[in-house]
């Protein structure tokens, strides 16, 4: 059993906790930061590891919302691009700037001059704080981003935002290890199951995913950050929401490396909506489709990743085509979008939904949900958490430590790495400090390694038992059984 979470089970039921904050994507991962580094008694549950659904399959990207400007959001990629600048500046080695190669093909249906008008004020309104906008003629296309096909094309433009580093669920851990330098009670494989609300205080009752237990926490308040299970999580709370969610189900594909360039290359799919080529270090990653759908579990179909295949052949001049063999791994979620409880989106156009994040209060029970919400706009949402915990009567005080890059004080490892560039210190260090409880939760969510090596290398990999080893002792064989099974 791994430690630190046994004794963060064993602090979190001994006394009165400030406040409970459900799901550890990474709305919740920012609320229990904020919380936390602000002085309250807190603990962060999930289900499921950290940052394990939804913040696991994004694009990557920390970007402004380039494509709202099209459905006329001024104020939304206004707030997102002012957010995207403080990430650049909060986390300089985790959330950098990089250039999109974006093609506009022939009759598309706004002039090429206008998309080109439309990134330069995407510029100012990112306050200038990347490198600024330039159309791309034909030529410059082919010069520049040979791989691109440009018989269909009118031309095109380049433009920066930005992309994370490592990877989406590896920055959200880090606003766990922040709230666990707090204080903060991180548990993850802990399943909100029973809540209730007697004498001015939440009386929880969570079951324990590894052992089976169930486990009492009492709350002064909670934090709903359940993501596409909030709604769930409001009924076991007796909560009646005045919002909802929607779910839209985006894939992406990794496939090897597709081009040298450090761009990312843009397009529009056939179906119209935007369409990335996303640089993964030796491999590309491709998507997303954006499809509506029922429920918050999905996985890819084999239509999603022909779709992905057929447009990636389409805009590119490749040796050969990509096929279902060049698949490496793939990702699939289902990032949900809110809107009012009683609202109608049966004929909406899903695009045009808002990506804006909610608050839905209920202070008479000292409780708030989180609907909605984008990793770009994640401090934003930690700080406006923290401020309505205030409201509740909760005494926090001011601190903007809770958030923001540490500085690596790692000595060079002088042996060679066990696996995919990882040293045995590093190893060590996650096993006794980032509550690494499967070989998923390593492989998938604290490296980038399930992504970029494949299910197939990583069996082959002779460094993969080592790990093991080292990250789980003598269930080492089991959990990587667990994980080929």
């Amino acid at each position: 059993m791994n430690e630190l979470r046994t004794a963060c089970i064993g602090k979190a039921q001994a006394g009165i906790q400030d406040c409970l904050v459900v799901g550890a994507g990474i709305n919740g991962a920012v609320a229990a930061a904020a919380l936390a580094g602000r002085g309250a008694t807190t603990t962060l549950v999930d289900k499921g590891d950290f940052a394990s659904f939804t913040s696991q399959e994004s694009s990557n990207l920390a970007w402004g919302g380039i494509k709202y400007l099209e459905t006329y959001e001024f104020g939304l990629v206004w707030h997102l691009c002012k957010s995207r600048n403080r990430l650049m500046r909060a986390y300089p080695g985790q959330v950098q700037e990089i250039r999109f190669f974006t093609s506009i093909a022939k009759g598309f249906r706004k002039p090429r001059i206008l998309v080109y008008l439309g990134a330069l004020l995407y510029w100012f309104m990112g306050r200038c704080q990347t490198k600024p906008p330039r159309l791309l003629s034909l030529a410059a296309i082919r010069r520049e981003a040979p791989m691109v096909n440009t018989r269909p094309l009118a031309g095109g433009l380049e433009y920066s935002d930005c992309y994370f580093v490592q990877n989406d669920a590896r920055f959200v851990f880090g606003f766990v290890r922040k709230a666990l330098d707090h204080g903060c009670h991180a548990i993850n494989y802990m399943e909100l199951v029973a809540a209730d609300w007697r004498d001015g205080l939440w009386h929880c009752t969570l079951k324990d995913q590894l052992s089976g237990e169930t486990i009492g926490i009492v709350a002064k308040s909670v934090v709903n950050a359940a993501g596409p299970f909030a709604d769930k999580v409001n009924r076991q709370m007796g909560i009646e929401s005045t919002f909802k969610h929607v779910f839209s189900k985006g894939t992406h594909i990794i496939v090897p490396q597709i081009t040298q360039t450090r761009h990312v290359l843009t397009f529009f799919a056939s179906d119209g909506r935007l369409f990335f080529m996303v640089p993964m270090g030796d491999r590309t990653c491709i998507g997303t489709t954006d499809t509506r759908v029922d429920n918050e579990t999905v996985e890819p179909t084999g239509d999603d990743v022909a779709f992905l295949l057929a447009n990636a052949n389409a805009l590119l001049k490749l040796a050969k085509p990509l096929t279902q063999e060049d698949v490496i791994a793939q990702r699939c979620g289902v990032p949900p979008l809110v809107v009012k409880k009683d609202a109608d989106v049966g004929n909406a156009e899903w695009s045009a939904l808002s990506r804006k994040h909610e608050i839905d209060l209920h202070p008479e029970r000292k409780v708030l949900g989180i609907y909605g919400g984008k990793l770009t706009d994640c401090l934003n949402v930690g700080e406006e958490v923290a401020e309505i915990v205030a409201s509740f009567g909760i005494p926090l005080v001011h601190s903007d430590q809770w958030y923001g890059e540490a500085v690596p004080k790692k000595a060079p490892d002088p042996e060679p790495p066990v696996i995919g560039g990882i040293h045995r210190s590093e190893l060590q260090y996650m096993a006794e400090n980032e509550m690494v409880v499967h070989l998923e939760d390593f492989l998938r969510r604290r490296t980038m390694l399930g992504l970029t090596l494949g299910r197939d290398a990583l069996r082959a990999d002779p460094g993969l038992p080592e790990a093991a080893r080292i990250l789980f002792g003598e269930d080492a064989e089991a959990e990587i059984a667990r994980f080929f099974d």
